[in-house]
């Protein structure tokens, strides 16, 4: 689905140059569930970044079910992004003056072939708070509505940037099973991006990086589901094994 091969990303800053990643090859299949670890300046949050057409690699070639992704203008890449690929982050951007429903919608209405909103809502659980507004929602709640507005305009790819940072353990692993969820029921390509090495337990695929380099891949043989991951703890990740 996604190929990387030979990306590297330098940013300069006068005479100090930064290499943010390095000789990156890698290859996202369709339907995967990918986690990517590392700690604080690792180059985790770059790679999804340059992945996404957020960020532009310094060199090397990315490609997107065979189409070329590095070479396209920035509207070319804007049109891209609307039309193949979701995101989710930490903080929860919902629009405060609009409902849950309204708030679903606008990511809806920006798709070519968008889903059921309603189905959507039955999907998170909030089908009865459908016309509240995100300030009368829990954190949880809220979070779902983001990945239900992600979800909204039915991208080939889902990206999350510690979706559940701003959760607790319980609210976390709701967020974390509804990934899932999609995953398996939509068969949905999901990225997440983690310092939570209990999260790589229910993923298909582990990236390590470190220092801008990718230094391990691993293939998880089963997956845990969300609710059953180690929260918080490390993992040796036996269930694992080298690519």
């Amino acid at each position: 689905m996604i190929k990387l091969t030979g990306v590297t990303k330098t940013y300069q800053s006068r005479d100090i140059k930064t290499h943010a990643l390095i000789d990156i090859d890698l290859e996202i299949d369709e339907g995967e569930f990918v986690v990517i670890l590392g700690p604080s300046g690792s180059g985790k949050i770059t790679l999804l970044n340059v992945i996404s057409g957020l960020d532009r690699t310094t060199t090397g070639s990315i490609t997107f079910r065979g189409k070329e992704l590095t070479g396209l203008s920035d509207s070319e890449m804007t049109h891209f992004r609307r039309q193949h690929l979701g995101f989710i982050f930490q903080q929860y951007n919902l629009l405060q003056n609009l409902t849950v429903y309204e708030n679903i919608q606008v990511g809806a209405e920006i798709g070519t072939d968008p889903l059921d909103i309603d189905e959507l809502l039955a999907k998170i659980g909030l089908e009865k708070m459908r016309n509240k507004y995100p300030s009368q929602l829990s954190g949880g709640a809220q979070q779902r509505v983001s990945v239900a507005r992600s979800l909204a305009k039915n991208p080939a790819i889902i990206f999350c940037d510690e979706p559940t940072g701003f959760l607790d353990e319980e609210n976390s692993k709701n967020v974390l099973k509804l990934l899932q969820d999609l995953n398996r029921e939509y068969k949905k390509t999901i990225v997440v991006i983690t310092h939570n090495l209990g999260i790589s337990e229910m993923s298909d695929k582990v990236i390590k990086m470190n220092s801008g380099r990718i230094i391990e891949v691993t293939i998880n043989e089963t997956q845990k589901n969300a609710q059953d991951i180690q929260w918080g703890k490390g993992s040796d990740l036996l269930c694992c094994r080298k690519m």
